[in-house]
């Protein structure tokens, strides 16, 4: 069984808590009003990239669509909402029965995405879906943050692997989070091993600073560790001094040492040094692994070295400097009355401070030029021009309260390949810049 199908629950009785309390309030005030069960849509967008980004990456809709399913308010929730006067007892009864029954449609996980792109929409009564827009906000912002920092730093790397290496820099459970983010932006696997057991990612990792410092010498560390893991392992060569722990490395192992760590000093010196005294000893073979607070630019700047893999930390689960997509969810079209089937009108909000959002039940498509490379990002709320019918970018997710379309994460890691592959050469420029793809609103 693959491991990202179990669905294993947080630490927690349920998601229902993931929310800001308002969500409840208004909840109290729509049931009140008779507003509640009205037809309601909502999105999430952003209106800007994070500065010098040209692309944002859609991460976490695996997670958005459990969180929706595990979205149930038991006696233990229920009896904190009522020993707290968060809400009232009628309040409390509806929420007993809480089931999403609506749907979701979403641009597909790994799929890239522009200003104004129509993330997710949740249809449903605005009861039911409103009480979703912080779990589903705190789930985009950070998993889509992680990947698109990821993704730069994938096209740093090239066709070296990537090992994601953040756990200790991070929550618990956003260490998890990041590690699956991560995947789908390009790392190949995470020292973290329950991101290994929830989703299946590979886990990697040999031995620490410490493991050197407990022996009485480094060789002895080496030795130990060699004869625990074997000759394929990897060594970690910089807690004394880096040649001395090479040569002894290569003499411990032989010549079919795994690989070797640097995890500070000049890592662009050190590697050349290091790859050549590798290879005067016959360990040809042996690769070089470099760690040591990376970011895009310093992979980047890597590129001309010899090393073989890229272990990120830091930089990676804070979203390399933008721990966040500033996605928001607004209520876009709603109907006058209740029932499934009462016609909706678009609503917006109107404010200054650039906080405007734009009515509507929206489309969304992606057009190529002449050469199949994306152009434009098409956003419209009427019908879709014939040319863009067979590229629209929404798929449905959950229909009438069940999800429909769950899917191994290695599918949104292929999809975003191919979706970046597809846009503009200068998408993967590290240099600042404005988004890729214009938004045209039709």
């Amino acid at each position: 069984m693959n491991a990202a199908d179990l669905r294993l629950p947080v630490d927690v009785p349920s998601t229902a808590l993931f929310t800001d309390r308002y969500e409840l309030t208004m909840l109290q005030g729509a049931l009140r009003s008779g507003t509640a069960h009205r037809r309601s849509v909502f999105e999430v967008f952003t209106r800007r990239l994070p500065e010098g980004r040209r692309y944002g990456v859609v991460a976490g809709t695996g997670r958005v669509l459990d969180a929706v399913e595990n979205f149930r308010f038991d006696s233990g929730v229920l009896e904190f909402l009522a020993d707290r006067k968060i809400v009232d007892e009628a309040t409390l009864g509806w929420l007993a029965d809480y089931r999403f029954r609506g749907d979701i449609w979403g641009y597909p996980e790994g799929e890239v995405y522009f200003p104004g792109s129509p993330v997710m929409r949740v249809e449903g009564t605005f009861a039911e879906a409103v009480l979703l827009e912080t779990v589903i906000l705190s789930i985009l912002n950070h998993d889509s943050a992680v990947a698109a920092a990821a993704s730069r730093m994938s096209v740093a790397a090239g066709e070296r692997p990537l090992i994601e290496m953040g756990a200790r820099r991070t929550h618990e459970l956003a260490a998890v989070a990041a590690a699956r983010a991560a995947f789908v932006g390009g790392f190949t696997s995470t020292s973290d091993l329950a991101a290994g057991f929830r989703y299946n990612i590979p886990t990697v990792g040999t031995s620490a600073h410490a493991f050197t410092l407990l022996h009485d010498s480094e060789r002895d560390a080496f030795r130990a560790q060699v004869d625990s893991l074997g000759e394929g392992t990897t060594l970690l060569v910089d807690t004394y001094d880096v040649a001395e722990a090479v040569a002894m490395a290569v003499e411990i192992a032989g010549p079919g040492l795994g690989a070797v760590r640097i995890d500070s000093g000049d890592l662009l010196l050190l590697a050349h040094r290091v790859r050549r005294q590798l290879d005067e000893l016959g360990a040809k073979d042996t690769k070089i692994i470099v760690t040591s607070d990376l970011d895009e630019y310093a992979i980047a700047s890597l590129a001309a070295a010899p090393v073989d893999a890229y272990g990120v930390g830091t930089q990676l689960v804070t979203g390399s400097g933008h721990p966040t997509c500033s996605m928001v969810y607004k209520l876009v079209a709603r109907a006058d009355e209740d029932g499934a089937d009462a016609p909706l009108r678009p609503v917006a909000k109107k404010s200054m401070g650039g906080k405007a959002s734009v009515g509507g039940r929206k489309w969304a498509a992606r057009r190529p030029d002449a050469c199949g490379v994306a152009e434009a990002e098409v956003v419209g709320t009427g019908e879709v021009p014939a040319e863009l019918v067979d590229r629209q970018l929404l798929v449905q997710l959950v229909r009438g309260g069940q999800v429909v379309a769950r899917e191994p994460l290695s599918a949104a890691r292929d999809r975003h390949a191919q979706a970046r592959a597809a846009l503009p050469m200068s998408a993967t420029q590290l240099s600042r810049g404005e988004p890729v793809l214009p938004t045209e609103y039709l």
